[in-house]
Parts: C-alpha cells; sequence; structure tokens
C-alpha cells in the first residue's frame, strides 16, 4: 500500500510529531505540508523556524517543502493527497468548518482535534478498542454528500493513560472509575524553554480537560444505532487532571468498581492477553503487546517506559484493591505519540486496511 499524504497544522509540536512518524513510514508519503496563512509561502523549514520542539531534528527530506495556506489553497492540497491528517490550532467553530471543508472536497480527515469528536456520525477511534465505529462512515458520506471524503478522529490524549486499561475489564461490568491524571507540558504544545514557569511546579486545571475526560470514553464504549454512535450510559466517569512537570507521558492514578468483582489475577490475564483489530491486522505503528503490566511496586515510570514499543504501549501498573473502590491501579501513555500523532498515524493505517482510505 502507498498513499499520498497531507499534514494540515504541520509547524505546531502535534504537526512536527506527524512529520518524524512519516519520515520513513511504509505505507504514507508526505506531499503537502498546510499551516496558517503566516506560515504559507515560507519553506517548512523556514515556516518552523527555532520552534522545532522535536528531539530528533527536522528530516532534510521536509526542509524545502513549501507550506500551503490550509484555508485558502484546499483544492491544491487535495490535487497532491489522497488524504490529509489534521492538528490545527485554531477555534473549535472555524476547526468544524476546514475538515468539513476538505471533507466535501473529497479528502479524508483523520483528525487530532477535538472539535469533532461528538459530532453524531463522526468515528472516534482507537483501534484496539472500537474499531467497528469506522463503519459509521458511509452515513457521514450521505450526509456530507461526499463519495470518498469523510472525518475520523482520535481519542483525547489524556483517555489512553486509563481507557486502554479498563476497557477489556468492561466484561465484569465496569459501574464507576475515578481518574485523575497528571499530564506532560508537550498536552499543552509547550517545552520548558518556552514554559518556565512549569519548572518545579505543578498547575491544578487543564482547560476543558476534565469534561473530554468524563465524557470521551462514553461515545469509545458507545455503539452505532441508525445513521448516528450513541453513546453509552456506564461507566460512570469522574476526572481531575492536573499539568506536571514532564516533558512527555500522561500518568493515570485510576479507581473503579465491578457489577461482578473479578480477582486481580484475572485483570492481570486479561490485559496481558489482550489484542485489538491492530494487532489482528499487524498495522505498521501497533505494538506487538498493546498493554504491558509491571509487577514491582515503583513501575511504571514516566522516563523509563513512555516510549515503550515506539511510544505506542501501555502501560500498567500497582493493581490492587482499595477500600473505597473494588481496586485501584496506574496507567502510562506517551501523549504525543499513541495520545496524539501516532494515535492519528495508526487510525489512518486501519482506514486504509478497511479500505475506507
Amino acid at each position: 500500500m502507498n498513499f499520498n499524504v497531507g499534514i494540515i497544522g504541520c509547524t505546531g509540536m502535534v504537526g512536527q510529531r506527524f512529520a518524524t512518524l512519516l519520515e520513513n513510514h511504509p505505507w504514507f508519503t508526505v506531499t503537502a505540508m498546510a499551516a496558517s496563512s503566516n506560515s504559507a509561502g515560507k519553506s517548512y523549514k523556514e515556516a518552523v523556524g527555532d520552534r522545532w520542539a522535536m528531539t530528533t531534528p527536522m528530516p532534510k527530506k521536509y526542509e524545502d517543502m513549501p507550506v500551503y495556506d490550509a484555508e485558502k489553497d484546499i483544492d491544491e492540497i487535495v490535487s497532491k493527497v489522497d488524504f490529509c491528517f489534521c492538528a490545527v490550532n485554531m477555534p473549535k467553530a472555524e476547526i468544524l468548518a476546514l475538515e468539513e471543508k476538505y471533507a466535501k472536497a473529497e479528502c479524508p480527515i483523520v483528525s487530532n482535534n477535538s472539535a469533532n469528536r461528538f459530532t453524531p456520525d463522526v468515528p472516534m477511534v482507537i483501534p484496539e478498542i472500537n474499531p467497528e465505529h469506522i463503519h459509521i462512515i458511509p452515513s457521514q458520506r450521505k450526509r456530507l454528500g461526499t463519495k470518498r471524503g469523510f472525518i475520523a478522529v482520535k481519542s483525547n490524549c489524556s483517555l489512553q493513560s486509563y481507557v486502554p486499561a479498563l476497557y477489556p475489564l468492561s466484561k465484569y461490568g465496569i459501574k464507576r472509575a475515578l481518574v485523575c491524571t497528571y499530564q506532560a507540558i508537550s498536552g499543552a504544545g509547550k517545552t520548558f524553554e518556552r514554559w518556565p514557569e512549569m519548572v518545579d511546579n505543578v498547575i491544578p486545571y487543564i482547560g476543558g480537560e476534565e469534561e473530554k475526560s468524563e465524557r470521551e470514553p462514553l461515545k469509545i464504549w458507545g455503539k452505532i444505532e441508525g445513521d448516528k454512535i450513541v453513546l453509552a450510559e456506564t461507566p460512570a466517569f469522574t476526572a481531575q487532571c492536573l499539568r506536571v512537570p514532564v516533558t512527555d507521558g500522561h500518568f493515570a492514578a485510576v479507581f473503579c468498581d465491578f457489577e461482578n468483582k473479578p480477582t486481580k489475577e484475572q485483570i492481570i490475564e486479561d490485559w496481558n492477553t489482550f489484542a485489538g483489530r491492530a494487532q489482528e491486522l499487524e498495522l505498521p505503528s501497533a505494538p506487538k503487546q498493546f498493554l504491558h503490566y509491571f509487577t514491582e511496586d515503583n513501575m511504571p515510570q514516566t522516563k523509563l517506559h513512555r516510549n515503550l514499543e515506539n511510544g505506542m504501549a501501555i502501560s500498567i501498573g500497582r493493581l490492587r484493591e482499595d477500600s473505597q473502590y473494588d481496586y485501584k491501579f496506574v496507567g502510562l501513555s506517551h501523549n504525543t505519540l499513541r495520545g496524539a500523532a501516532g494515535g492519528a498515524v495508526l487510525l489512518a493505517e486501519l482506514l486504509c486496511a478497511e479500505h475506507y482510505i
């Protein structure tokens, strides 16, 4: 398989991560870069300037690529690609309109943005967990009046640290879950150099994050009914989200109750044996082992484990019974890899393998 792809929002941190992930991708070749009018007309290197935030250098193959205007050059961009990734920094209403313009121009959009996550016929997919949600795409195409174009989105980056651990336990009837997430500064598109007040600091508020953390899992747990995805009523989630002085990696402390309480051994066995459609299809970005459980009391750790399986695996530890809930545990995911660009690339691979692109 070989697909030409575009990166809309190529200069931001997630756009940069897309560029590094796609540099040597076996299926995807970047043929168009787009950003705001401030960057349009410049080379990619000029447009990014001193804001390159990755630990690896900018790929040489992209340095001289021209950056298009994401809003004005849609026809030219669409003529060069089979689909686009989208990671723009714009007001929500403008993102909704922009992504729909691309879809109506017959360009599939795989989005990292939150704007369309609750559009009823837009699938929000973690490929190992709810791949069947992509089958809503024909309904969306009917609404949009398109043959090829559609929008698919990935979930919020913080969800990756706890939803993948909880989902395999659904068969026991999860009643409620309390989640506290400890989120890296790259989730805000920042580095310590650009956000010095985060050094030696914790900020107990991330705008909109708690609402996303409580509501988005219910769409992932939801079902397709007719021409829309209907949110699940359970589990009941409550969340508190904190920004912590870590470069990459979102951590979660999770407490949960079950209708039919499993044993600790059953839970660990479920985690160790869980695999999804991404593993079945052997997608290029899929981790071989999706969930890794650590038995040591002081594991997992952000610095040691965020890059597990190229940053696409989920690390879990400290499973034990709780005095208020049935169980508690911790989870860890790489927020700009599994949580953002990497999760979108994996979703695109699923869409290609299932012939929606």
